[in-house]
């Protein structure tokens, strides 16, 4: 790996559809010019692309946040939106609170909580009902991809 002992860099994110997936892609495109192994960069743009959609469908706005440490990443999204009211509720596979209209885009099918859950190693989210909702993911990165210590 070929990066300071910590690279962060932060996304805006938009409710609605215009831009959705776009953050996910920038993402994915920051961290592959960083050198990372493959598999990882996939779990994080999985997870970042998950939080990306929950934002656009369910707030306002919000922003993500990579942090690539020399032994993890951390995922932060954190959202100005309608709040989860029932978190346990929210991360049961298949729950969904997606309007027909999202429906109809093809999305709200009720897997993005549980698959952000599912692609990290670490994963924590606070709500707030009217306020919004903070998520923070963390992937491990293999121990054979530590940069050496000096």
């Amino acid at each position: 790996m070929t990066f300071p002992e910590i690279i962060e860099q932060t996304f805006a994110v938009e409710g609605g559809f215009d831009n959705a997936g776009l953050v996910s892609s920038q993402v994915k495109a920051f961290l592959t010019g960083h050198n990372l192994p493959k598999d990882i960069i996939r779990r994080v743009a999985i997870v970042t692309l998950e939080a990306e959609m929950n934002i656009c469908s369910y707030a306002h706005r919000g922003h993500i946040t990579v942090r690539v440490l020399p032994h993890f990443i951390t995922i932060e999204a954190i959202d100005e939106g309608q709040g989860i009211g029932d978190i346990e509720l929210a991360m049961v596979e298949g729950y969904s609170t997606a309007t027909d209209k999202i429906r109809s885009l093809g999305f709200g099918a009720g897997l993005g909580l549980s698959n952000m859950k599912k692609f990290s190693d670490t994963f924590r989210l606070i709500s707030e009902v009217g306020k919004g909702t903070r998520v923070k993911m963390l992937i491990h990165i293999p121990r054979e991809f530590h940069p050496p210590r000096g």
